[in-house]
This record gives structure tokens, sequence and C-alpha cells, in this order.
């Protein structure tokens, strides 16, 4: 619901709370305020009958709310045990510390530019149920991820750190000593992560399904190699823009007999020879392959082998011809090719 929509303009030009009773029939329990100030949010908690128990999600995006407000809202609103607050930028870190509640089990936290190392600080001492993080923040350093301690280490189960450009391979030791039960790592656009980094995850976080290692242009076939090695229950692998991978990483994938879904987007080096070590991955059920510039149609058209494959991305493939859809349709009819 964007601001404007929780209000009604009357004839006199007085403004009325809109009429949220219906949500309230059908037991909405999740809501996505966009664009709200700290007296929205009062308004809707007063105006929304299930606000104190009943809503479990909150989201807020690209709103005013301050450190008062945060406050306000989770004390008001009990039930709330998953929070995102995307492009705010009126609170702060201190507003985190005051207003953070240990019911809380997800957290996402993106484009606020008041969030750095201290916000993990607060995160950390403030939430040891939490199951789920999700950080995209610019100024996060290695020193904010030594905050996470055993506390989360059993409840943490899925980590994102979205393009935490400052984060490097001694950030990356602090999480996988403080945080071993991890099952999803994302490590997406953090810049400075080498292949390094990628040995430590691989050898300390056994069960791990999924890892997005995407936008991290220092990564080469070596990381493969460690993921390949060591991450057996390995489901779910994004490699996204990492430049340097080329056929030879593909090869070290090829025994990965859990892999499900492997994002290869604008890897510019992967060239048809490297598809040919896919075909071992009898598991595979979605393979995009969107933007790799060297991969011809003959090379393409062999993936017709992948026989369980659900789903498969071709968008900016210049090997990707009308003939080379009418053939996968032809041999590969369960799949959804996207072209």
């Amino acid at each position: 619901l964007h601001a404007k929509e929780l209000y009604n303009v009357q004839p006199d030009g007085e403004k009325e709370f809109v009429n949220l009773q219906g949500f309230a029939a059908r037991g909405f329990e999740g809501f996505c305020l966009v664009g709200v100030s700290d007296l929205d949010i009062c308004e809707f908690i007063d105006n929304y009958a299930l606000s104190k128990k009943g809503v479990k999600a909150m989201s807020l995006k690209r709103s005013t709310i301050t450190d008062a407000g945060l406050e306000v809202m989770l004390e008001q609103m009990q039930g709330v045990v998953r929070l995102e607050l995307s492009g705010c930028n009126d609170f702060t870190e201190a507003g985190l510390w005051s207003s953070l509640s240990a019911r809380i089990t997800s957290l996402s936290v993106s484009d606020c530019i008041n969030v750095a190392d201290d916000a993990i600080a607060a995160i950390s001492q403030l939430l040891p149920n939490l199951a789920e993080l999700s950080l995209q923040a610019y100024h996060v350093t290695d020193t904010a991820l030594a905050y996470f301690t055993a506390r989360q280490g059993h409840s943490t189960h899925t980590l994102r750190l979205l393009s935490c450009w400052e984060i490097t391979n001694h950030g990356v030791v602090n999480v996988v000593h403080s945080l071993p039960n991890l099952t999803a790592l994302s490590l997406s656009g953090c810049s400075k992560v080498t292949d390094d980094g990628v040995e430590l995850v691989a050898e300390n976080l056994r069960k791990l399904r999924s890892l997005d290692l995407s936008w991290c242009p220092r990564i080469t076939d070596m990381a493969l190699e460690y993921v390949a090695c060591d991450l057996h229950r390995l489901e779910e692998l994004v490699l996204d823009r990492c430049v340097r991978i080329t056929d030879t990483g593909l090869s070290y994938l090829s025994t990965m007999s859990s892999l499900r879904s492997l994002y290869l987007r604008w890897c510019c080096q992967v060239q048809d020879f490297g598809l040919k070590h896919l075909l071992a991955l009898g598991s595979l059920r979605l393979l995009s392959l969107a933007g790799c510039p060297l991969l011809t149609t003959t090379g393409l058209s062999g993936l017709v082998q992948l026989q369980e494959l659900e789903e498969l991305e071709l968008t900016n493939c210049p090997g990707a011809t009308p003939e080379l859809f009418k053939y996968f349709s032809q041999h590969l009819p369960r799949c959804l090719v996207i072209e």
C-alpha cells in the first residue's frame, strides 16, 4: 500500500484513513507500506484491527520512518516476526538498538544510508532467534561480522550480504566460525571476496544448500573446485557475472550430484565445451545461460540430454535461434525455455 492509498480525501479537504476491514476479514497478516511516515504507521496501527497481534510481517519501503516511529511500531505490533526496511534513510542505528525485539526471526535491511557496523552489533545482541538476515549496506566492514556470536550460530540458517563492498575474506572467516549452521549464503556483489574466501566457506559450511557468488569479479575456476569438493549438499549455485569462470570451472561442477539450480548469466568466457560438463548433472532442474556470448547453436542443442530440466533461460544468447527453440520444444517438451 502506498501512502496516498491509505487516505480518502473528504469534500472539505480533510483526509480520512481508509477502511481496512476487508483486509482484516480475510486475515491479512503481512503488509508492505511504501512512502509512509511515522504518523501514517500510527494511523495504520489504530485502524487495522489485526495490527496489534495478527500482523506477522511488515515491510517498509522508501519511507521516512524515524527511530521513534520504528520503536512505536515494534512495540505496538507485538505479532511482527518478519521485518523489512528498504530505502528508509531517516532511522539510525540507535533506532535499531531501541526497537529490535527478540521475537524477530527474519530481518532484511537494504539501501538505508545510516546502517553500518553498529547495526550488526544491535542485531547480534538483540535478536537471538534470528533465522534469516538479509543485509545490503555499502558501509558494513569485516568488523561488523565479528559481532556474530554463538547465539546466532544455533538459529541463523540464511545470511545474505548483498553489495557489501567493504567485506573481505577476513569477514568471511568471522561468518563461517560464528554461523556454522548456515544452509543459504549470499555474497552477491561482495567484490573484495576472492577464491580464498570461497575455500573458507566450502571447508566450514558443509550444510549449505544455496550459495550465491554473483557479481564477485575476483572469483575464478579455483573457487568452483573448492565448492565441488566440499559442498556435497548444495542444490543452488549462482555465478552470474563471475567473469573469470571458464569451462575448466564447469568441469569441476560436473561431480555435484545434488545441484538442482545453476545460474551462469553473463559468464562471458563459458563456451560449448563447458556445457558438455553440465550434462553429467542429472538432478539439474534450472539452468540459466542468459547473456553468455560464446555459446553456439550446436553447443546449446546438446542440452536436450538434460531430460529432467524444467527451466532453461537463454535470453541475450546469440546462439539461441528460432530453430533451436523449435528443437527444444520437440525434445524438451516439459521444459520452460525462456527466450
